[in-house]
């Protein structure tokens, strides 16, 4: 059934909308999938706050060109549905990967687009990898932090060898002499 010019129109701006509100986005080629499956799929990313959309690969062609990504021909062949990943990147991908691991015959992560960067298959899967993102703030603030505190260890040890030996200079004094 043919799509009419105004419903283009608004897959487009809707495309756009939801690319430039994201972080990363996913194409993955669903074929042979049931239609439970697909719901499934969609109410686990929704948990992440993610979007699922089963696209028109020309229209979303378009919005990529409107928001001035780049454009991965290759990747926007054949039944393609977009995922479009906001904050959260790293556990919604674990979901797609983990879900085109069960699912390999019907389902494959195609590649993706992160702002001026095409993404293959297999470095989507690496983002599946990365912590999240409360952890890397951690980290940075453990790499902050370190030299601070090592500083301070040293600086302590100083004072408190200092104490030390001021103490014992002091028990020395007090001590009876014979």
């Amino acid at each position: 059934m043919a799509i009419s010019r105004e419903r283009k129109e608004e897959l487009v701006t809707q495309y756009t909308s939801l690319l430039s509100g994201s972080q990363v986005a996913i194409w993955v080629n669903y074929s042979g999938l049931t239609v439970s499956a697909i719901t499934d799929l969609r109410s686990q990313l929704r948990r992440y706050g993610v979007e699922m959309h089963v696209t028109k690969n020309r229209l979303l062609k378009k919005s990529l060109e409107q928001c001035s990504f780049p454009v991965p021909e290759k990747d926007l062949l054949g039944p393609t549905a977009a995922v479009f990943l906001g904050e959260t990147i790293a556990a919604p991908t674990m979901v797609l990967t983990e879900f085109a691991r069960v699912n390999k015959r019907t389902f494959r992560i195609k590649g993706g687009v992160s702002h001026n960067a095409i993404l293959t298959a297999d470095q989507v899967s690496e983002l599946a990898s990365l912590p999240s993102r409360e952890v890397l703030v951690a980290q940075v603030l453990g790499g902050l932090q370190a030299p601070i505190s090592g500083l301070v260890h040293v600086l302590a040890g100083t004072l408190r060898g200092l104490l030390y030996v001021l103490k014992a200079r002091a028990e020395q004094l007090e001590a009876p002499s014979s």
